[in-house]
Order: C-alpha cells, then sequence, then structure tokens
C-alpha cells in the first residue's frame, strides 16, 4: 500500500490563499459596484430620521428596475460637484411642479392642476418642516427630482441647486446599521395623504 504524502508546501498554502482572495473579489466587487454601496451621513440635514455618523446601505439595483418614487431617501452626486454624495428624500417627480408656501409643499400635475398640499406627517415632526420656508414655483423636466432633506431649516437641497436629473441619482436608502439602538429597514416609502388646496 501506497502512502500518500498530505503535508500542503508552502506553495499549495500560497496558492490557496490566492484562489480564495479570487473567489472573494469575484463575489464582493459585483455586489459592491452594482448592487449595495455603503453610506455615510454627514450633517444634519435628514434629521430626525437620519443622524450624523450613521452607516446606510444604498440599493443600487432597484433604480434599473423602476423609477424613484415620492418619498423614497434617496443618495446622489451634487449637481454642482459630482464628486460629492448627498442624502434627501425624493418630493417631486419628473413633469410636476412644487412649491413651498409657509412650510406646506404643493404639488401641481396634470392630475392636479389647482395643486395639492402633501401630508409628511408620518416622517417629518411639524418642528423640523421650517414654518417661514418659502419657496417659488420649479417646474420639472421628464427625468428630474425634486429633493429636500427631512430637516428644511438646515438643509441644502433642491430649493438651493434646483432639480436633480435621473442620472445623478445612485440609489435609495433600504438598510441603517449603525448605530445598532438605530438599526432599520427602509423598504417602502412613507405613505402621503394629500390635501386639495383651499
Amino acid at each position: 500500500m501506497d502512502k500518500t504524502n498530505n503535508k500542503l508546501t508552502f506553495k499549495d498554502v500560497i496558492l490557496e490563499v490566492i484562489r480564495v482572495a479570487l473567489i472573494s473579489l469575484a463575489i464582493i466587487v459585483p455586489i459592491r459596484y452594482y448592487l449595495i454601496q455603503p453610506f455615510y451621513v454627514k450633517g444634519a440635514s435628514m434629521e430626525p430620521n437620519f443622524y450624523d455618523h450613521e452607516y446606510l446601505l444604498i440599493d443600487e439595483l432597484s433604480y434599473r428596475l423602476r423609477e424613484p418614487q415620492r418619498g423614497e431617501v434617496v443618495v446622489f452626486r451634487y449637481p454642482l460637484d459630482k464628486r460629492n454624495f448627498f442624502i434627501k428624500r425624493i418630493i417631486g417627480l419628473p413633469g410636476e411642479t412644487v412649491e413651498i408656501v409657509d412650510g406646506q409643499v404643493i404639488i401641481y400635475s396634470d392630475k392636479y392642476p389647482e395643486g395639492i398640499k402633501l401630508d409628511e406627517s408620518s416622517y417629518l415632526p411639524s418642528e423640523f418642516k421650517g414654518k417661514q420656508i418659502n419657496h417659488s414655483k420649479v417646474v420639472l423636466g421628464r427625468d428630474e427630482y425634486y429633493v429636500l432633506g427631512d430637516n428644511r431649516t438646515l438643509s441644502l437641497d433642491s430649493r438651493e441647486f434646483g432639480p436633480v436629473k435621473r442620472d445623478l441619482i445612485i440609489g435609495r436608502v433600504i438598510f441603517r446599521g449603525f448605530p445598532f439602538y438605530r438599526i432599520d429597514l427602509f423598504l417602502d416609502p412613507p405613505n402621503f395623504n394629500y390635501y386639495e388646496q383651499k
């Protein structure tokens, strides 16, 4: 009976490490660059829903299959400096007109030519709306979205830099992983109530 030598050589160990590293990269790289991306919140513009230094995961796949929806929190490239990334909430959709009067968002569309008031109370306490905030009507193009920070008085958003083009949107927030006591999933946008203008 022949005895086989079960000892691994240094060369075998190195080849195994390389093989494991290549398989890991083949799995991780596509996920990281095409499906899910980490994002670190900087600043107070999304309080009280997202705070400074929170760690989020961004779903990059959904918007390859469908369009962004009102209420979703998205990460996008800052229109005036594409090296920077911002996190904001989608308020206005392509083809709509958005106006803010005394902190109240009003949406005009073909369906609502007289405008409807957007009820954001499901995610935005009244103290964050900024009752003194006004912004004249903005007409959105077929590939433009109007985005606002949840902390309206401290947010640099579409009121300052204008609508965000669809191709600048990276993805939507789906998970908060840190801090641990605030872990949460964000799979569906908030439900909105609409009130007709009076």
